[in-house]
């Protein structure tokens, strides 16, 4: 990833905008503050006021205001331009369904951080000044996760679980009976969401196995399938709102394999410090689980 100072964006595709290039910005405005919010408030139909219903935050937008200044090089600013729109508008992103772009900027006294969605429009304020290489441009983002994102990955790679009580022990069973496991932190499943809300992991379980189950301790949500794969084969689970899916062998749908109990809406990675279990059928213990995730932010 492209390396980012203060007051820069990573726009898409390794092109940097902000401080020290040729595109300065001016204004970030909205986009830094709350999302929108949408509420299911009811009116009282006998008397004044009304009835609080769910409220749920939508898309955050965030405008760039910006300008491409190449003094004196009107071609060099027209090119700007197009990269611009190049990279903003990628085939592979607009025609895919579920296809997020990804926007990346650097603040003062924060680290790096990223909004998931769609960029809606970039469009030159004015081309009056363009004979001379200065051109405003307006960037639309429409964040389809309002939550900010830490720019880099975590990841846990588990085999099967042998700590679990529901896996029992092989005969015949002599005192003292022991998981191995004498230290309750020293179990190799602790995950760490260091933001202030909570994270969308995605999954990724390699056969050969059958029926996995995937849980996260601290709120008893689950993803379990009714399923078996070869060796070579695995399931790929996208948890983010707007692209739940579930995989298999990276293209055919496997979202009918889960149980009715296993929400994905609901499978998330509280903040703070996090145990993830898992257990299955796998006798040749080569079956191996991939948690990835973000840590998930408020505000910027």
């Amino acid at each position: 990833m492209t390396t980012l100072e203060d007051y820069q964006f990573d726009v898409g595709g390794g092109l940097v905008i902000g401080r020290g290039t040729l595109v300065p910005v001016g204004e970030v405005t909205p986009g830094l503050g709350a999302p929108e919010m949408r509420t299911a408030d009811v009116d009282n139909p006998t008397d004044d006021g009304g009835f609080p219903g769910v409220d749920l935050f939508g898309t955050r937008a965030v405008t760039i205001e910006a300008g491409i200044r190449t003094p004196d090089d009107p071609a060099a600013a027209l090119d700007l331009l197009a990269r611009l729109q190049q990279v903003t508008g990628t085939d592979a992103t607009r025609k895919t369904p579920g296809a997020l772009a990804v926007l990346r900027l650097k603040w003062p006294g924060r680290d790096v951080k990223r909004l998931y969605g769609r960029w809606r429009r970039v469009e030159p304020a004015t081309m009056a000044q363009a004979v001379y290489g200065w051109i405003p441009v307006n960037l639309d983002f429409a964040a389809t996760d309002p939550r900010w994102n830490a720019d880099d990955s975590q990841s846990l790679t588990l085999p099967l679980d042998i700590s679990n009580d529901d896996q029992g022990f092989t005969a015949p069973v002599e005192a003292p009976i022991t998981t191995g496991v004498s230290n309750p932190d020293e179990r190799p499943g602790w995950v760490l969401n260091g933001g202030d809300v909570a994270a969308w992991p995605t999954v990724r379980i390699d056969g050969p196995v059958t029926n996995p189950k995937v849980w996260v301790v601290e709120t008893g949500r689950y993803l379990q399938l009714q399923i078996s794969l070869a060796a070579g084969e695995h399931i790929d689970i996208d948890t983010r709102p707007g692209t739940r899916w579930v995989l298999k062998n990276g293209s055919g749908n496997a979202a009918p394999a889960l149980t009715s109990g296993s929400r994905m809406d609901l499978f998330q990675i509280p903040p703070g410090k996090s145990e993830i279990r898992w257990t299955a059928t796998d006798y040749t213990n080569t079956c191996r689980l991939t948690l990835s995730w973000r840590g998930a932010y408020t505000a910027l």
